[in-house]
Protein backbone atom coordinates (compact mmCIF):
# COMPACT_ATOMS: atom_id res chain seq x y z
CA UNK A 1 0.00 0.00 0.00
CA UNK A 2 2.63 2.27 0.81
CA UNK A 3 5.06 3.36 -1.60
CA UNK A 4 8.97 4.65 -1.38
CA UNK A 5 10.01 8.33 -0.73
CA UNK A 6 10.80 9.52 -4.70
CA UNK A 7 8.17 7.66 -5.95
CA UNK A 8 5.89 9.79 -7.81
CA UNK A 9 2.47 9.28 -6.18
CA UNK A 10 0.68 6.61 -8.67
CA UNK A 11 -3.14 6.19 -9.13
CA UNK A 12 -3.20 2.85 -7.47
CA UNK A 13 -2.12 3.72 -4.11
CA UNK A 14 -4.20 6.77 -3.53
CA UNK A 15 -7.38 5.93 -1.50
CA UNK A 16 -10.38 8.25 -2.07
CA UNK A 17 -12.30 7.95 1.41
CA UNK A 18 -15.83 9.86 2.17
CA UNK A 19 -15.80 12.45 5.10
CA UNK A 20 -18.76 13.59 7.31
CA UNK A 21 -19.33 16.34 5.27
CA UNK A 22 -19.20 13.77 2.03
CA UNK A 23 -22.11 11.63 3.44
CA UNK A 24 -24.29 14.07 4.36
CA UNK A 25 -23.84 15.75 1.43
CA UNK A 26 -24.66 12.49 -0.46
CA UNK A 27 -27.29 12.18 1.46
CA UNK A 28 -28.75 15.56 0.70
CA UNK A 29 -28.43 14.70 -3.14
CA UNK A 30 -30.70 11.79 -2.66
CA UNK A 31 -33.12 13.44 -0.31
CA UNK A 32 -33.90 16.12 -2.86
CA UNK A 33 -33.77 13.73 -5.45
CA UNK A 34 -36.54 11.39 -4.10
CA UNK A 35 -38.64 14.75 -4.01
CA UNK A 36 -38.51 15.27 -7.16
CA UNK A 37 -39.53 11.79 -8.23
CA UNK A 38 -42.45 12.12 -5.30
CA UNK A 39 -43.69 15.41 -6.28
CA UNK A 40 -42.50 15.97 -9.55
CA UNK A 41 -40.89 18.93 -8.33
CA UNK A 42 -38.40 20.18 -11.47
CA UNK A 43 -36.44 22.85 -8.82
CA UNK A 44 -35.84 19.56 -6.68
CA UNK A 45 -34.74 17.96 -9.88
CA UNK A 46 -32.13 20.62 -10.85
CA UNK A 47 -30.85 21.30 -7.48
CA UNK A 48 -29.92 17.31 -6.85
CA UNK A 49 -27.90 17.16 -10.16
CA UNK A 50 -26.66 20.61 -9.55
CA UNK A 51 -24.91 18.99 -6.37
CA UNK A 52 -24.08 15.65 -8.00
CA UNK A 53 -22.04 17.40 -10.53
CA UNK A 54 -20.02 20.09 -8.33
CA UNK A 55 -19.39 16.81 -5.64
CA UNK A 56 -17.94 14.97 -9.02
CA UNK A 57 -16.25 17.63 -9.89
CA UNK A 58 -14.75 18.26 -6.13
CA UNK A 59 -13.76 14.80 -6.03
CA UNK A 60 -11.86 14.51 -9.60
CA UNK A 61 -10.13 17.63 -7.97
CA UNK A 62 -9.38 16.09 -4.91
CA UNK A 63 -8.27 13.35 -6.85
CA UNK A 64 -5.94 15.24 -9.06
CA UNK A 65 -4.38 17.66 -6.19
CA UNK A 66 -2.69 14.45 -4.91
CA UNK A 67 -1.90 12.25 -7.97
CA UNK A 68 1.84 12.08 -9.09
CA UNK A 69 3.52 14.31 -6.06
CA UNK A 70 6.75 13.05 -5.15
CA UNK A 71 7.58 13.35 -1.44
CA UNK A 72 11.51 12.72 -0.11
CA UNK A 73 12.65 12.95 3.61
CA UNK A 74 15.83 14.45 4.84
CA UNK A 75 17.19 13.10 8.06
CA UNK A 76 18.82 15.30 10.34
CA UNK A 77 22.89 15.31 10.26
CA UNK A 78 23.01 13.97 14.15
CA UNK A 79 20.39 13.29 17.11
CA UNK A 80 20.48 12.60 20.72
CA UNK A 81 18.00 10.34 23.03
CA UNK A 82 16.14 12.68 24.99
CA UNK A 83 15.53 15.32 21.92
CA UNK A 84 13.58 15.66 18.81
CA UNK A 85 13.97 14.64 15.60
CA UNK A 86 13.18 16.70 12.69
CA UNK A 87 12.53 15.38 9.85
CA UNK A 88 12.38 17.41 6.73
CA UNK A 89 9.71 16.52 4.15
CA UNK A 90 9.86 17.78 0.86
CA UNK A 91 6.58 17.54 -1.68
CA UNK A 92 6.97 18.14 -5.02
CA UNK A 93 3.73 18.31 -7.68
CA UNK A 94 5.08 19.95 -10.53
CA UNK A 95 2.41 22.24 -10.87
CA UNK A 96 0.88 24.23 -7.91
CA UNK A 97 -1.19 21.91 -5.22
CA UNK A 98 -3.65 23.10 -2.23
CA UNK A 99 -3.58 22.08 1.07
CA UNK A 100 -1.80 18.39 1.33
CA UNK A 101 -1.35 17.11 4.91
CA UNK A 102 1.26 15.23 6.27
CA UNK A 103 0.86 12.89 9.53
CA UNK A 104 3.11 10.38 11.09
CA UNK A 105 0.95 7.09 10.81
CA UNK A 106 2.44 4.63 13.48
CA UNK A 107 2.55 5.48 16.93
CA UNK A 108 3.35 8.75 17.26
CA UNK A 109 -0.18 10.49 17.52
CA UNK A 110 -1.84 11.22 20.45
CA UNK A 111 -4.13 7.92 21.66
CA UNK A 112 -7.67 8.98 21.11
CA UNK A 113 -7.32 11.54 18.76
CA UNK A 114 -8.53 11.57 15.31
CA UNK A 115 -6.62 11.62 12.27
CA UNK A 116 -7.18 15.88 11.87
CA UNK A 117 -5.82 16.22 16.13
CA UNK A 118 -2.38 14.75 15.38
CA UNK A 119 -0.17 15.37 17.86
CA UNK A 120 1.56 18.77 17.64
CA UNK A 121 4.82 18.50 15.61
CA UNK A 122 4.00 14.68 14.06
CA UNK A 123 1.76 16.90 11.33
CA UNK A 124 1.69 19.56 8.79
CA UNK A 125 0.04 21.38 5.66
CA UNK A 126 1.63 22.55 2.77
CA UNK A 127 0.31 24.45 -0.44
CA UNK A 128 2.45 23.98 -2.86
CA UNK A 129 2.35 27.57 -4.88
CA UNK A 130 5.27 27.02 -6.93
CA UNK A 131 4.87 22.74 -7.14
CA UNK A 132 7.20 22.42 -4.48
CA UNK A 133 6.89 22.51 -0.99
CA UNK A 134 8.89 21.95 2.70
CA UNK A 135 8.19 20.81 6.40
CA UNK A 136 9.73 19.57 9.15
CA UNK A 137 8.03 17.07 11.55
CA UNK A 138 8.85 16.73 15.26
CA UNK A 139 9.76 13.43 16.36
CA UNK A 140 10.67 11.86 19.73
CA UNK A 141 13.57 10.41 20.14
CA UNK A 142 13.30 8.44 23.62
CA UNK A 143 16.33 6.11 23.04
CA UNK A 144 19.61 5.40 21.71
CA UNK A 145 19.81 3.13 18.76
CA UNK A 146 18.81 2.91 15.38
CA UNK A 147 15.30 4.18 14.97
CA UNK A 148 12.90 3.18 12.04
CA UNK A 149 11.76 6.02 9.68
CA UNK A 150 7.95 6.26 10.62
CA UNK A 151 4.88 5.49 8.28
CA UNK A 152 3.80 8.99 6.41
CA UNK A 153 0.52 9.55 5.61
CA UNK A 154 -0.26 11.94 2.49
CA UNK A 155 -3.81 13.60 2.24
CA UNK A 156 -5.90 16.29 0.92
CA UNK A 157 -9.47 17.15 1.36
CA UNK A 158 -9.36 20.16 -0.85
CA UNK A 159 -11.55 21.55 -2.35
CA UNK A 160 -14.35 21.16 -0.71
CA UNK A 161 -13.78 18.61 1.82
CA UNK A 162 -16.46 15.93 0.50
CA UNK A 163 -13.71 13.35 0.28
CA UNK A 164 -10.24 12.63 1.51
CA UNK A 165 -7.16 11.66 -1.04
CA UNK A 166 -4.67 9.23 1.47
CA UNK A 167 -1.74 7.90 0.48
CA UNK A 168 1.12 6.23 2.85
CA UNK A 169 4.96 6.92 2.41
CA UNK A 170 7.48 4.22 4.10
CA UNK A 171 11.15 4.52 4.15
CA UNK A 172 13.49 2.12 4.68
CA UNK A 173 16.23 4.60 5.77
CA UNK A 174 16.73 4.13 9.42
CA UNK A 175 18.13 6.98 12.21
CA UNK A 176 20.87 6.56 14.45
CA UNK A 177 19.79 8.02 18.11
CA UNK A 178 22.98 8.40 20.26
CA UNK A 179 23.14 8.26 23.82
CA UNK A 180 21.85 11.64 25.79
CA UNK A 181 25.52 12.99 27.07
CA UNK A 182 25.52 12.93 30.67
CA UNK A 183 27.56 16.08 31.96
CA UNK A 184 27.97 15.82 35.70
CA UNK A 185 31.30 14.36 35.81
CA UNK A 186 32.56 16.09 32.75
CA UNK A 187 34.62 19.25 34.21
CA UNK A 188 36.09 17.06 37.08
CA UNK A 189 37.11 14.60 33.98
CA UNK A 190 38.32 17.53 31.71
CA UNK A 191 40.55 19.26 34.76
CA UNK A 192 41.78 16.75 36.80
CA UNK A 193 41.97 13.62 33.87
CA UNK A 194 45.33 12.75 32.39
CA UNK A 195 46.57 14.46 29.07
CA UNK A 196 45.95 18.34 30.14
CA UNK A 197 49.16 19.26 29.47
CA UNK A 198 49.96 21.37 26.36
CA UNK A 199 53.40 20.60 24.10
CA UNK A 200 55.81 23.58 22.69
CA UNK A 201 53.93 26.10 20.88
CA UNK A 202 56.28 26.12 17.17
CA UNK A 203 54.77 28.49 15.42
CA UNK A 204 51.62 28.87 12.82
CA UNK A 205 50.55 27.50 9.44
CA UNK A 206 47.50 28.63 7.44
CA UNK A 207 44.32 26.99 8.78
CA UNK A 208 42.84 24.28 6.78
CA UNK A 209 39.56 22.55 6.44
CA UNK A 210 39.25 20.07 9.49
CA UNK A 211 41.58 22.05 11.97
CA UNK A 212 40.41 21.41 15.33
CA UNK A 213 38.32 24.98 16.79
CA UNK A 214 40.84 25.03 19.84
CA UNK A 215 43.57 25.19 17.52
CA UNK A 216 43.27 28.44 15.36
CA UNK A 217 44.71 31.79 16.49
CA UNK A 218 41.51 33.45 16.86
CA UNK A 219 43.63 36.71 18.37
CA UNK A 220 45.89 36.59 14.70
CA UNK A 221 43.18 36.73 12.36
CA UNK A 222 41.01 39.40 14.51
CA UNK A 223 44.72 41.11 13.86
CA UNK A 224 45.56 40.05 9.94
CA UNK A 225 42.31 38.68 8.89
CA UNK A 226 44.33 35.46 7.66
CA UNK A 227 43.06 32.74 10.06
CA UNK A 228 45.92 30.29 10.68
CA UNK A 229 46.14 27.40 13.44
CA UNK A 230 48.64 26.96 16.21
CA UNK A 231 51.44 23.96 15.38
CA UNK A 232 52.52 22.29 18.45
CA UNK A 233 56.14 20.34 18.41
CA UNK A 234 54.51 17.49 20.26
CA UNK A 235 50.60 16.80 19.95
CA UNK A 236 48.84 19.15 22.33
CA UNK A 237 47.37 16.52 24.42
CA UNK A 238 47.93 12.80 25.38
CA UNK A 239 46.95 9.85 24.55
CA UNK A 240 43.47 9.36 25.88
CA UNK A 241 41.38 6.31 26.40
CA UNK A 242 37.65 6.32 27.39
CA UNK A 243 37.07 3.57 28.81
CA UNK A 244 33.27 2.24 29.72
CA UNK A 245 34.74 0.27 32.70
CA UNK A 246 36.29 3.52 34.17
CA UNK A 247 32.72 4.94 34.54
CA UNK A 248 29.67 4.46 37.08
CA UNK A 249 26.48 3.29 36.87
CA UNK A 250 24.09 1.17 34.78
CA UNK A 251 24.63 0.81 31.22
CA UNK A 252 23.10 3.83 29.96
CA UNK A 253 24.69 6.00 32.65
CA UNK A 254 28.43 4.59 31.33
CA UNK A 255 27.19 5.34 27.82
CA UNK A 256 25.88 8.87 28.42
CA UNK A 257 29.02 10.20 30.22
CA UNK A 258 31.50 8.05 27.58
CA UNK A 259 29.11 10.25 24.91
CA UNK A 260 29.57 13.41 26.99
CA UNK A 261 33.52 12.71 27.16
CA UNK A 262 33.28 11.90 23.35
CA UNK A 263 32.21 15.26 22.47
CA UNK A 264 34.54 17.30 25.08
CA UNK A 265 37.40 15.63 23.79
CA UNK A 266 36.60 16.43 20.24
CA UNK A 267 35.54 20.20 20.97
CA UNK A 268 39.40 20.33 22.68
CA UNK A 269 40.89 18.51 20.09
CA UNK A 270 42.31 15.70 22.10
CA UNK A 271 43.64 12.48 20.40
CA UNK A 272 41.55 9.87 21.88
CA UNK A 273 40.26 6.42 21.21
CA UNK A 274 37.44 4.21 23.29
CA UNK A 275 37.10 1.13 24.89
CA UNK A 276 33.68 -0.77 25.04
CA UNK A 277 33.09 -4.49 26.00
CA UNK A 278 33.96 -6.49 22.70
CA UNK A 279 34.46 -3.19 20.83
CA UNK A 280 37.77 -1.14 20.45
CA UNK A 281 37.91 2.16 18.51
CA UNK A 282 41.49 3.15 17.34
CA UNK A 283 42.69 6.68 19.18
CA UNK A 284 42.06 9.53 16.50
CA UNK A 285 40.94 12.84 16.22
CA UNK A 286 38.35 15.13 14.34
CA UNK A 287 34.72 14.91 12.92
CA UNK A 288 35.32 11.31 12.00
CA UNK A 289 36.53 10.31 15.00
CA UNK A 290 33.85 11.76 16.46
CA UNK A 291 31.33 10.15 14.10
CA UNK A 292 32.72 6.66 15.02
CA UNK A 293 32.90 6.89 18.63
CA UNK A 294 29.27 7.91 18.98
CA UNK A 295 27.97 5.31 16.64
CA UNK A 296 29.42 3.16 19.05
CA UNK A 297 27.94 4.47 21.97
CA UNK A 298 24.63 4.18 20.26
CA UNK A 299 24.87 0.69 18.39
CA UNK A 300 26.30 -0.59 21.73
CA UNK A 301 24.39 -3.60 23.09
CA UNK A 302 24.81 -5.27 26.53
CA UNK A 303 24.69 -8.66 24.90
CA UNK A 304 28.28 -7.96 23.66
CA UNK A 305 29.92 -7.76 26.61
CA UNK A 306 30.73 -11.31 27.84
CA UNK A 307 30.52 -10.65 31.29
CA UNK A 308 26.40 -9.46 30.54
CA UNK A 309 24.69 -6.74 31.74
CA UNK A 310 26.94 -3.96 34.22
Amino acid sequence: MAIAPGMALPQRRLFLLPTRFGVGWAVLVLLLLLLGINYQNSLAYALSFWLFAVASVALLRTWRNLLGVRATLRLPAETFAGDEVRLGVVLEGGRPRHAIEVHVANGHTTKGRSREQSAPGGSATLDLATGRGETTLRLPACSRGEQRMPLLRLESAWPLGLVRAVAWLASDETLLVYPRPLGEEINEHRQAGPGLEAGDFAGLRRAVPGDSPARLAWKQWSRTGVLTAKVFSTPPRQQLWLDYDGCRGDLETRLSTLCARVLTHHQAGDHFGLRLPGVTLAQGEGASQRRQALAALARFRSGSNPGGTP
